[in-house]
């Protein structure tokens, strides 16, 4: 169940309850009259099942409500409740295939905007892999992959073809780009430095690599295994199993794929850095692909439920 309280003027109390009232999922509709102060009017406070609960957002929505007042949708851990079992029997579909996709376009607004942190966990990430390409080992490369947070501007992408929100797609494109320039820029003077302190060796670049090789070298598995993850990770974030994210970040090669560009460069080795670019754009558009379809397909499916259940 999702819990959603709204601050609104005192004259759309009525109109705002009946919509509630009539939407189906719903329960435990509680009116507060005079409570609110900022901005001045009730608060009206209702639970709803996760699979109705787009549906009556995109109502609230509609009649302007976000403009007049407020919305606030919160997670239920737990609820002990026979209306509340009630409303989610009677509700279309199962709640962990649901898509609310106004949590979706925030939770996406906010993992793909350009800011420092995202920038520091990025660069950090490519440096441990550029670590890990050099010695070869695999642990590295897998910690690399779990720290880097590229996920969130790719998620934001396909969120903005599917829901075309120009601006959300500039914005995790600039992340995206802007991030992967930067990260790739300093990762390539920190492999320099290190091989000034004698820790790097171009010898170990050159090298056969046999753990590692496969991240300058890609074919048509990398595209596959991006496009599973991509499917993943989507399914992840609209059914709010972040956990599985962790599996979907250590699935793909696209920091690894950095790393070792920034390391070739620094060494001059154009060959495994275009190898490494091809790798990394290759898995980059295999998740956007898989998450704009997957998306599509959700959105698709929800829209035949609301047909069935208006019928």
């Amino acid at each position: 169940m999702l819990h959603i309280r709204m601050m609104i003027p005192a004259h759309r109390t009525t109109e705002v309850v009946r919509l509630v009232e009539r939407t189906v999922g719903t329960a435990h509709l509680a009116v507060l009259t005079g409570a609110a102060r900022a901005p001045e009017g009730d608060v009206v406070l209702c639970d709803v099942a996760r699979e109705a609960a787009d549906g009556l957002l995109q109502e609230l929505r509609a009649i302007g409500i976000p403009d007049c007042g407020s919305i606030a949708v919160e997670e239920v851990e737990l609820t002990l409740s026979r209306q509340a079992d009630r409303a989610e029997h009677e509700a279309p579909g199962e709640g962990a295939d649901a898509v609310v996709w106004e949590h979706l376009e925030e939770a996406t607004h906010e993992e793909s905007t350009l800011s420092v942190t995202y920038l520091v966990f990025l660069t950090v990430a490519t440096m441990i892999a550029a670590c890990g390409v050099v010695l070869d080992n695999a642990i590295l490369i897998v910690g690399a992959m779990a720290v880097g947070p590229e996920f969130g501007p790719l998620a934001g992408i396909c969120t903005a073809l599917v829901q075309r929100a120009p601006r959300l797609a500039w914005r995790s494109l600039i992340a995206l780009v802007v991030g992967f320039a930067a990260a790739l820029l300093l990762t390539t003077g920190f492999s320099l430095f290190m091989d000034a302190a004698g820790l790097f060796h171009q010898a170990q670049v050159e090298a056969a690599r046999p753990n590692t090789a496969f991240i300058w070298q890609p074919d048509l598995f990398s595209f596959v295994v991006a496009f599973l993850a991509g499917v993943a990770g989507v399914l992840s974030l609209t059914s709010a199993k972040s956990g599985a994210l962790v599996g979907v970040a250590i699935s793909v090669t696209t920091v690894p794929a950095a790393a070792n560009a920034a390391v070739a460069l620094g060494y001059g080795d154009f060959s495994q850095m275009r190898g490494s670019v091809q790798q990394l754009l290759l898995n980059l558009a295999g998740i956007v692909l898989a998450g704009t379809l997957t998306l599509l397909a959700q959105k698709f499916f929800w829209a035949k439920q609301r047909e069935r259940a208006a019928a």
